[in-house]
């Protein structure tokens, strides 16, 4: 399956050939890597997870990676390979090498016991034909200074502090992102010290031509962090009238009152115009604290990825937000084990009202879709599998048959969930 092309050669590579995986990088991104910038966020995919093609000359012309993540589900969370990196020099493009290195990617993924993979589709175009479904999206918003916000009894005995990022706060960061997440899928977090350290690097190329980076942090009574964010200020002036835009870069908040505190700061800062947010989930608090929320501009893109490698194992990983009993016909071109009809059989509902679920095949009716409830593709269930994108409307494109509206319902009622579905960070 994961074969390479003729005149080509699919290797791990080693680290003594990290140089040329960013010279390929560079080229098939336009982008410049300096020095600076790979000293305080250095490649973090692990080694034995890196991959690339060389010619038979021994020349790195295309290269991808993953990493180990632990992917929140609703209700749980699964072994996930976050692929990364995946670029392929322009002078070697339409030859096969992005579909042989997917291929290879599915296949080892699954070998290390990875049920699904996830990824951030710099062209969205392309991953679904491998069996990616866009299964998240992620708010920003441009907010002016001195928009209003709800109260939220509790903010006002929280206090702030304002101070250079270091990276000392790495842990800080950290901690206050695993807390402010609980419970939402898609919520990855950084696995390794050295992807943590790279959450609070600042070089020169990431701060937009804006000052070193800043840290707000809101802080309980006893001095406990319960909100950051991490901004970059410009020194912007309109007919002598400051007009600087604060650019929140990334943040989190652990509950309501420490996202009322921390937005209230931001949306107050001294000779700013307005303040664009990060990656923010799009049932995010501060889009219901807003008293205006014309007075905000939205844009809305695609977040998470998502492709189930191991179906049974993939669905039985969550829960359901219902009791449900379906048959799902599956169709996947890439990893035949999956395709075929697979029952989902929900348990009885916890305390929590949320329910576990047995999968198995069902025998001898991988070919009719007429024994199925629902019958789509591997890159639908996908789609649908963080919670955030309805078995309905999927059906209502045309891309899910159903066999009843009613089984269509349970099944959209039991795969949705009240949390909308976000990773907080681009990986």
């Amino acid at each position: 399956m994961s074969d390479a092309p003729m005149g080509y050669q699919q290797i791990t590579v080693p680290e003594d050939r990290l140089a040329e995986l960013i010279a390929v990088e560079e080229m098939a991104f336009a982008e410049v890597i300096d020095a600076e910038t790979q000293a305080a966020a250095p490649f973090a995919v692990p080694w034995d997870r890196a991959r690339g093609m060389q010619t038979e000359a021994g020349e790195l012309v295309a290269v991808h990676g993953s990493y180990p993540f632990t992917l929140p589900v609703p209700g749980g969370a699964v072994a996930c390979a976050g692929l990364t990196y995946v670029g392929v020099r322009p002078d070697h493009r339409r030859r096969g090498l992005l579909s042989a290195m997917i291929a290879s990617h599915l296949e080892r993924s699954l070998a290390r016991g990875e049920v699904v993979s996830a990824l951030f589709a710099a062209e969205p175009g392309i991953y679904g034909r491998f069996g990616y479904g866009s299964a998240a999206d992620n708010l920003r918003l441009t907010v002016p200074r001195g928009a209003r916000l709800r109260d939220v009894p509790g903010s006002a005995g929280l206090t702030v502090r304002f101070e250079p990022l270091t990276s000392e706060h790495a842990d800080l960061v950290a901690a206050v992102q695993a807390e402010a997440g609980r419970g939402r899928p898609g919520w990855v977090l950084r696995p390794t010290e050295l992807m943590r350290r790279s959450a609070v690097a600042d070089p020169p190329a990431w701060r937009g031509g804006g000052e070193p980076a800043r840290l707000v942090t809101v802080l309980d009574a006893a001095g406990a962090p319960r909100a950051y964010a991490v901004l970059h200020r410009s020194d912007t002036w309109v007919d002598g009238n400051p007009a600087c835009v604060a650019r929140v870069a990334k943040s989190a908040a652990v509950d309501a009152a420490a996202a009322h505190r921390l937005w209230s700061f931001l949306l107050d800062l001294d000779l700013t115009a307005s303040v664009s947010t990060g990656l923010l989930p799009v049932d995010d608090a501060l889009a219901a604290l807003l008293v205006d929320a014309r007075r905000a501009v939205p844009k809305t893109t695609d977040n998470l990825w998502v492709r189930l490698l191991d179906v049974p194992a993939a669905l039985a990983g969550r829960r359901y937000a219902a009791p449900v009993d379906l048959r799902i016909d599956v169709r996947d071109a890439a990893l035949p084990a999956n395709a075929g009809t697979w029952r989902l059989v929900t348990g009885p509902a916890d305390a929590d009202g949320t329910c576990p679920a047995r999968v198995e095949r069902v025998a001898g009716v991988d070919d009719d879709r007429a024994a199925a409830d629902l019958v789509l593709d591997v890159r639908e269930l996908g789609a649908a599998y963080l919670g955030g994108r309805s078995l309905r409307a999927l059906a209502e494109a045309g891309l899910v048959e159903a066999r009843t509206p009613a089984a269509l319902h349970a099944a959209t009622t039991a795969f949705g969930w009240p949390l909308a579905p976000v990773c907080p960070w681009i990986f």
